[in-house]
C-alpha cells in the first residue's frame, strides 16, 4: 500500500458539543477546533485525498508560522498579502498572520481570463491598496507574483522558503474582537479596489447566523472548490468549517475548471458529505457536461447532499430545474438547494433560505422591473425572481428608494442592511465609506424587493440601463439571447453606450463561434430581434471571437470591464459584411 492509500480524512463528528462560532476571535475558534479531531482535507484533481490536516496540526503550523512572522519584524496590524492557493500553506499563513496580529490579505491566484500583465497589474494594484509588508506566493508562482511585488515595493517571499526559517519564541499579541481580522478584496477589484476590513467579532457573528441559518448538525461535512480570494470560498467555506468545528474536503478550483465532474464525484465518495456551496455557473457547467445517455445514478450519489447552497451572483432557476434533472436519477433532492444572498461588505452571508424550502420563484412583470408603467397593446412579460430567504441572525433588510425613503413589502428599491457582521470600513478609504455606511446601514448596491419577510434580488444597481428614463436590466437581455441555439451563460455582456449621435443606447457583445459571414449575419439579425423584443429598441449588436468577454477572479462575467474594453477599442468585433 502507497503512502498516499494510507492517508485517512479527518473524521465527520469528534463527538463534541458543537459550538456556532460563539468566540471572542479566530485565534479562540482555532484554539478550540484544535482540541478535537475534525480538520480540512485536500484532494488531487481525480478526488483522491492527499493530505489531511487536523485543525490540531493547524494551530501548531499557524503558530510556527507567526513566530517566523514575528522574527521577521511583523507588528501587529500589518499587512500580510498572500496568493489565496487551496492548500495546507496558504491555511496556516492565513491562521499565522492572525496569531502574530497582523492582518491577511488573500489575493487572486491567476486564471485563463486574462493574461500575463493583466494578472500582475491586478495583483499590483491590490498591492498598492493594502500596502503589505510582505507577499507569499507558491514558488511556482514566483516569477508572476514577484514581479507585482518589485512593482510596489513589497518584499516577496515563496512560501516554502519561509517555512524553512528559524520559529523562535515569541509572545503573541492579544487580540480584542473589535481589532480587524483580515482584508477581503472582491473579485471584480482592480482599477479601483475596495479591501473590506472586517473585524474579529463582525466575522464569528456572519459564521455563526449562517451555519445555525443552515441548521448544521452533528456529523455534517463541507466539501468545496470555491477559490479562497473570494468570500463565499474563503469565509463560508474556510473559517466557517474551522469556527464551527466541522470536517471539510477540497479540490482546487483550477481542478474543478477542468473536470466539474470531480466535485460531485468527491460528494458522491464522502459518505459524510452533506454541506456544499456553488455559485449558479457551477450547477450549470455540471448539468451540461451530463451526457443525456449516461444514467448519473452509474456514477454518483448525492442523496445525502442536505444543503446545496447558491449564491455570489444572480441565481437562475431554469439552470437549478437542469441540475435537479440531470441528477435526480442519483439521489439528489430538488429541496436541497438552499439559495442566499450576501457580500463581502456584510462579511458574507446577509439572507439565507430555510433549509427544505428550495428553489421559490416569484413572477414579476416587466413594468415593475423597470420603474414604468404598462405598455398599452402589448402582451404581458415577466421574470422569474428567485426567493434568496430570510435575513440571517442579527441581520435587518430594508429597501429603500434613491433618495433613503423607506419602501413597503413588494416594492423594488435599493437593499440596504444593518448587523453585527456589517464590514468596519474600507480600508484607509473614508470617503468610499461613508458613501455607502449611513447610521450603521449598509448600501449593498443592489436592487431588490421584500415579501412576507423574505429577500428578492433583482439585479445590481450599477449595472442597470438606465435609457430615456426606463431601466433594462442587463440579465434579461443577456438570457434572452442565451435562449438561442449555440449561446450559454457567460456569451452575452450588456451595458449602455452612447452613440456618435448623443443618445444612449444599449449595447450587447456576443461571443460568436462561426467563421461564415452570411452565418454571422443571420446571427446578428436574430440577436437584434430578440433584444428589441425585451427592450422595445434597436440596439447595437457586436459580435466578438470566443473568449474576449472580460471575467473576474473568481470566474463572473466583467460587464463593466467589457464595456470599457469595447469603448477603448480592445475588443474588436467582428466586420459587418457589406
Amino acid at each position: 500500500m502507497s503512502t498516499t492509500d494510507a492517508i485517512g480524512p479527518t473524521p465527520s463528528d469528534d463527538g463534541r458539543a458543537r459550538r456556532f462560532a460563539d468566540f471572542a476571535t479566530l485565534v479562540d475558534a482555532l484554539d478550540h477546533a484544535a482540541d478535537g479531531t475534525c480538520g480540512l482535507n485536500f484532494h488531487d484533481p481525480r478526488g483522491v485525498l492527499t493530505r489531511a490536516y487536523p485543525y490540531s496540526e493547524l494551530r501548531d503550523d499557524a503558530r510556527a508560522t507567526a513566530r517566523r512572522l514575528i522574527a521577521a519584524g511583523v507588528v501587529p496590524g500589518d499587512r500580510i498579502a498572500m496568493l489565496a492557493e487551496t492548500g495546507a500553506e496558504f491555511a496556516q499563513l492565513f491562521f499565522g498572520a492572525v496569531y502574530a496580529g497582523a492582518w491577511p490579505v488573500p489575493l487572486p491566484l491567476p486564471t485563463s481570463f486574462g493574461g500575463r500583465d493583466s494578472y500582475i497589474d491586478q495583483l499590483a494594484v491590490q498591492l498598492g491598496s493594502s500596502e503589505p509588508c510582505l507577499l507569499f506566493y507558491p514558488r511556482e508562482l514566483a516569477e508572476l507574483a514577484g514581479a507585482a511585488a518589485a512593482q510596489c515595493g513589497v518584499e516577496g517571499l515563496a512560501w516554502e522558503d519561509f517555512a524553512t526559517r528559524p520559529a523562535p519564541d515569541a509572545v503573541f499579541p492579544q487580540a480584542a474582537p473589535t481589532d480587524i481580522a483580515y482584508l477581503q478584496y472582491s473579485s471584480g477589484s482592480t482599477r479601483f479596489p475596495h479591501g473590506v476590513a472586517v473585524t474579529h467579532a463582525a466575522l464569528l457573528s456572519n459564521l455563526a447566523a449562517h451555519s445555525i441559518g443552515m441548521e448544521v448538525r452533528a456529523g455534517d461535512r463541507c466539501v468545496s472548490w470555491l477559490p479562497w480570494y473570494h468570500d463565499m470560498g474563503l469565509v463560508g467555506c474556510l473559517l466557517s468549517p474551522v469556527a464551527n468545528q466541522v470536517s471539510a474536503d477540497y479540490l482546487k478550483t483550477e481542478d474543478f475548471a477542468r473536470r466539474p465532474l470531480a466535485w460531485l464525484d468527491l460528494i458522491s465518495r464522502n459518505p459524510g458529505t452533506t454541506l456544499s456551496y456553488s455559485p449558479t455557473f457551477g450547477y450549470d457547467i455540471c448539468a451540461r457536461r451530463m451526457s443525456s445517455q449516461t444514467r448519473a445514478s452509474d456514477r454518483f450519489d448525492l442523496s445525502r447532499w442536505r444543503v446545496a447552497g447558491n449564491g455570489a451572483d444572480m441565481i437562475r432557476p431554469d439552470v437549478m430545474q437542469s441540475f435537479v434533472d440531470a441528477f435526480a436519477d442519483a439521489g439528489f433532492q430538488a429541496s436541497a438547494f438552499l439559495p442566499s444572498y450576501g457580500l463581502a461588505e456584510a462579511t458574507l452571508a446577509v439572507s439565507i433560505m430555510p433549509p427544505g424550502e428550495g428553489i421559490v420563484v416569484e413572477l414579476v412583470e416587466e413594468t415593475e422591473l423597470s420603474g414604468g408603467d404598462a405598455a398599452c397593446g402589448r402582451p404581458q412579460r415577466y421574470r422569474a425572481i428567485v426567493n434568496c430567504g430570510k435575513p440571517a441572525r442579527g441581520m435587518e433588510i430594508a429597501i429603500r428608494e434613491e433618495d433613503g425613503t423607506p419602501l413597503p413589502d413588494r416594492a423594488i428599491g435599493k437593499v440596504w442592511c444593518r448587523g453585527a457582521s456589517v464590514m468596519h470600513s474600507y480600508f484607509r478609504d473614508p470617503d468610499a465609506t461613508a458613501a455607502c455606511l449611513v447610521d450603521g446601514w449598509l448600501d449593498t448596491g443592489d436592487m431588490g424587493y421584500l415579501s412576507d419577510g423574505y429577500v428578492y434580488i433583482v439585479g445590481r444597481a450599477k449595472d442597470m440601463i438606465i435609457i430615456n428614463g426606463k431601466n433594462h436590466w442587463p440579465q434579461d437581455i443577456e438570457w434572452a439571447v442565451e435562449q438561442l441555439p449555440g449561446f450559454k451563460a457567460g456569451d452575452i455582456a450588456a451595458f449602455a453606450i452612447t452613440t456618435p449621435g448623443g443618445e444612449e443606447t444599449p449595447a450587447v457583445l456576443v461571443q460568436c463561434r462561426t467563421s461564415d459571414n452570411g452565418e454571422r449575419a443571420r446571427l446578428r439579425e436574430e440577436i437584434r430581434d430578440r433584444v428589441r423584443a425585451i427592450t422595445g429598441m434597436n440596439c447595437v449588436i457586436e459580435l466578438v471571437p470566443p473568449k474576449t468577454l472580460p471575467r473576474t477572479s473568481s470566474g463572473k462575467l466583467s460587464r463593466a470591464k467589457a464595456r470599457n474594453l469595447y469603448l477603448s477599442g480592445e475588443i474588436q468585433p467582428y466586420a459587418v459584411a457589406a
